[in-house]
């Protein structure tokens, strides 16, 4: 890329230093460990990518209108670092890529300064499986329910297919549902998307799971025996290929909602494991 100085006049600088930095920070869960040890336990970002450039070579100066200075650097991780890690946005775990200019200008000017993350995607090669799961719901299958409870419950028969459960993240997520029979009106059919994430300390694991998008599918009683097409985009940055290492582990969920009338809700669980084909590999850079 370049660094781009604008100006109205000639500009004197001392010089002009890049600092390219790629980091995972993990941050434990008050809800899981505790507000105390959450606070206190300082969890040290794992380094992947850390350069120093000296964009300028020396002091000089800059014309009128733009100057650019070309830089270029390897994408090569640290040592000890067997991998890249996709950017991923999370909540207790967070992977990003930066590139920090500074341009300083003597004592009685003002240094300029500019940040900017650029993405890394890290495709697999091959294929993977699409391993399709049909499923069935009705009152009888349902999970954290007291039987004594069970014949409270209204009846209703949902059936479906999830087309995949290994998931490349630059396909939708595509299914079907079927509501065969239901006695209570139905109110909604929503798709909920968790990502679960685990963070190692020293006295265990920390492990939680927050929404990251809640689609809706069908508003209203849907007809019965009519086949809904079930479709998801996975968001950008907020998702990434499922990883588990010995100090993290980022894992992505499903849960199938269904609202009825009367209040009741059912929600349906369905582990995913995601991951980039290897259709191309991207390394965005903007701005000035």
């Amino acid at each position: 890329g370049a660094v781009v100085i604008t100006c109205a006049k000639t500009v004197s600088f001392d010089s002009i230093r890049m600092d390219v930095k790629g980091e995972i920070r993990l941050q434990l869960s008050a809800r899981s460990v505790g507000l105390f040890e959450a606070f206190y336990s300082s969890i040290k970002p794992m380094v992947l990518l850390d350069y120093e450039l000296d964009i300028s070579q020396g002091a000089g100066k800059v014309q009128a209108g733009e100057t650019e200075f070309p830089f270029e650097f390897d994408l090569e991780p640290e040592p000890g670092q067997p991998r890249f890690y996709e950017t991923y946005h999370g909540v207790y775990v967070n992977c990003a890529y930066n590139i920090s200019v500074l341009c300083t200008r003597g004592m009685f000017s003002s240094n300029l300064e500019r940040d900017i993350e650029f993405i890394i995607e890290v495709p697999e090669s091959g294929e993977q499986p699409a391993e399709p799961m049909p499923f069935e719901i009705t009152p009888e299958t349902l999970e954290n329910v007291r039987k004594s409870s069970v014949t409270q419950i209204p009846p209703f028969k949902l059936a479906g297919k999830l087309n995949r459960t290994n998931c490349n993240l630059a396909d939708p997520f595509k299914g079907s549902i079927l509501v065969e029979k239901s006695k209570a009106a139905v109110k909604s059919i929503e798709l909920q998307l968790v990502r679960v994430e685990t963070v190692a300390y020293a006295e265990g694991h920390a492990r939680e799971a927050t929404e990251i998008q809640n689609v809706q599918i069908a508003d209203g009683d849907v007809c019965r025996d009519l086949q809904i097409p079930l479709y998801m985009v996975f968001p950008r940055l907020f998702v990434c290929p499922t990883v588990d290492t010995l100090n993290f582990k980022v894992e992505f969920e499903l849960n199938l909602v269904v609202l009825f009338a009367d209040g009741y809700m059912v929600t349906e669980n369905f582990p995913l494991h995601l991951y980039r084909g290897d259709q191309s590999m991207t390394l965005g850079i903007s701005g000035s």
